[in-house]
């Protein structure tokens, strides 16, 4: 036990030790971050200069309802002129609203020496859509058809209550079980691949290396495989871990330093729609925390670890068997690719388990050892039998224990035989060694 650790140790340090670690572990989230922060950052100073706008208005009636904004400051001009087409004019754009809008006979034009802003063209489309559409209401004769329209258009709103075996009621979502259950399994399919495939690097270089020759001299081969598997593991599950922790900090310092900035900005480009917004109560939030909160939260974490494990274990033995029965890399593609297939069909399964979690692809699926570990997170938001969840574990550890005896067995043999590239055969005599 103790050369396990030994090992286990050394795999660890050597590779929280590297470059390549620290530099991807620290520059992965802050790259996350500058995607959400220079944008904002940018918007924010692009929106200090109040660019000013000049409206022709010949009716009258629309030009009122253009409000000066932070973003944007309105003046009422009689006409367009060849000033206004110079680069010394006083205007950033000129908005041209002709007769006959209100029939649909003409159209709004937005004149500018560069681009028209996206935020103008909102603003404004959406200030007019408004005044032609009261307008409308108002020429139809109709007492308070406006208000008719409103109630008309109206939606319905469907919730969806789940009953517990108790026959409690509580607010569910498909939505939010779903999004729930897709994370934990890209989780679980990121690890066992990414990490996986590292336990089979380390193998071959060490092989290749001559190392491992020095290394089984002073512990048995299992041991060195073990020692490998655990000291991967915790190299993912640390790296995991910063990550998450940074982008929750980062993630959060830029929501708040940016939320007023947002608001602000949101005000300015179009008030009507910023003051639509605060009218409504943050409910939608509010059910979405409620939903989530009535997930089984713990029956998720619980599961999720023990999958995660379990897939770990029983893909690293593999991973590193392969590793230790090969001489090269380009060697390892008739063994990782049918593994491959598998984790991708347990992906792509677990996608359209979705749509019927108690279907039979679903069952099966997360029943089968492959591709339990995958497939079952997506269904445990759902509601899964207990039975079903013992058996899923029960079959995935009894598989990765087998693996791990196997893939000892195979590492034994293997991690010391060079030059000749071994059938399936061979590997399956290598089993049988006592």
């Amino acid at each position: 036990m103790n050369k396990i650790l030994i090992i286990i140790e050394r795999e660890f340090l050597k590779r929280i030790q590297k470059k390549s670690f620290i530099v991807l572990t620290i520059v992965s989230p802050l790259i996350m971050a500058a995607l959400i922060f220079v944008p904002l950052w940018l918007s924010s100073i692009e929106n200090d200069e109040q660019q000013h706008v000049a409206v022709i208005d010949p009716s009258g009636q629309y030009f009122k309802a253009l409000k000066e904004t932070e973003t944007f400051h309105f003046t009422l001009v009689p006409s367009l002129n060849n000033e206004m087409r110079s680069e010394e004019s006083p205007y950033d754009a000129v908005v041209s609203i002709p007769r006959g809008l209100l029939d649909n006979k003409a159209k709004v034009c937005i004149y500018s020496r560069k681009e028209v802003p996206v935020n103008l063209l909102s603003y404004v489309q959406t200030t007019l859509d408004d005044q032609v559409r009261q307008q409308r209401l108002k020429a139809s004769g109709i007492a308070q058809l406006d208000k008719i329209i409103s109630e008309v258009e109206k939606g319905t709103k469907v919730e969806t209550v789940k009953w517990n075996d108790q026959g409690d009621e509580t607010i569910s979502s498909g939505v939010v079980a779903m999004v729930v259950g897709f994370l934990f399994t890209f989780l679980i399919y990121m690890f066992v691949v990414g990490y996986g495939g590292q336990v089979m690097q380390s193998v071959i270089e060490e092989k290749a290396n001559r190392i491992v020759e020095l290394m089984v001299s002073s512990v048995k081969p299992f041991e060195l495989m073990m020692g490998k598997i655990i000291g991967v593991m915790l190299v993912g599950l640390l790296q995991m871990a910063i990550w998450a922790i940074l982008l929750v900090v980062i993630l959060s310092g830029v929501s708040v330093y940016f939320g007023i900035n947002a608001m602000d900005t949101m005000s300015a480009a179009n008030p009507a729609v910023m003051q639509a917004a605060q009218a409504q109560p943050n409910v939608e939030a509010q059910e979405m925390l409620s939903m989530l909160g009535n997930l089984p939260l713990a029956e998720l974490a619980i599961m999720f670890l023990l999958m995660f494990v379990g897939g770990y274990l029983l893909y690293a033995s593999f991973f590193a068997a392969t590793g230790a029965s090969i001489n090269e890399q380009e060697d390892s593609s008739q063994f990782v690719i049918p593994v491959t297939m598998i984790t991708l069909f347990g992906l792509y399964a677990a996608m359209y388990s979705v749509e019927n979690t108690d279907g039979p692809l679903a069952f099966w699926t997360s029943l089968f050892p492959l591709t339990s570990p995958i497939v079952m997170m997506v269904r445990i938001p759902f509601g899964v039998p207990l039975w079903q969840e013992l058996l899923s574990v029960v079959l995935l550890y009894a598989t990765a224990f087998f693996m791990i005896w196997a893939g000892g067995k195979i590492y034994r043999v293997g991690i010391l035989m060079y030059g000749k590239k071994p059938s399936m055969k061979e590997i399956i005599k290598w089993m049988r060694y006592k």
